[in-house]
């Protein structure tokens, strides 16, 4: 049976949740908080299999909460649940450490099935989320190319050599393979031939 915490500040809330859980003949509450300071403090006695987790909780949030969490106890998995599909939001907790996401009015049986697929390593989110998640990754992308960079980048998808860059942005060409190895880097790619195709595949100039 799979052990389950949760932390979630309405009291309605979790007192359904637990009962689902201790109900579901699979998994077993084994820790019920309204806040994550509490939760930090117990937590780690009932070593739960997975935590439940609100992302929007007074004091400590939850995607503050998840790195404090995983201090405790780094085997766990964290599940995010939220009122509102914020992709910014979703995109922070998955950076710090939870690896599911489920919209706090998911069934009773979309639940339970996404418990079960994290603790066999799977990441549980509604294709609403997926696709937002999705969407974060590539901007995130964008965003961590500066202006001149994304010059450089959208100048080598026109078929342009380094010196018609150079030329072109009153650069030297040293300045301009100076940029292109930042490109390459930040894009996770090896030639001009991968930036370019990323670069169009995913839409960053």
């Amino acid at each position: 049976m799979l052990k389950v915490a949760l932390i979630e500040d309405d009291k309605l809330i979790r007192t359904e949740l637990e009962q689902m859980l201790n109900g579901s003949g699979t998994c077993q509450c084994v820790g019920s908080f309204m806040n994550c300071e509490t939760a930090l403090k117990e937590i780690g006695k009932s070593e739960p299999d997975v935590i439940l987790l609100d992302i929007e909780l007074p004091g400590i949030s939850g995607i503050e909460g998840i790195k404090k969490i995983k201090d405790i106890l780094p085997e766990c998995d964290i599940i995010m649940l939220t009122v509102h599909e914020e992709s910014e939001s979703i995109f922070n907790a998955l950076k710090k450490g939870a690896v599911g996401y489920l919209d706090k009015s998911a069934s009773e049986e979309k639940i339970l099935h996404a418990i079960a697929d994290v603790y066999d390593g799977g990441s549980p989110m509604t294709p609403r989320i997926a696709r937002k998640v999705l969407g974060s990754f590539k901007e995130s992308e964008s965003t961590l190319l500066t202006d001149r960079e994304k010059d450089v980048l959208e100048s080598l998808c026109n078929g342009n050599s380094y010196k018609e860059i150079a030329y072109k942005l009153k650069i030297t060409v040293g300045t301009v393979r100076h940029h292109i190895k930042n490109i390459y880097s930040k894009l996770h790619v090896h030639s001009k031939s991968e930036a370019v195709a990323k670069a169009i595949k995913e839409k960053l100039v």
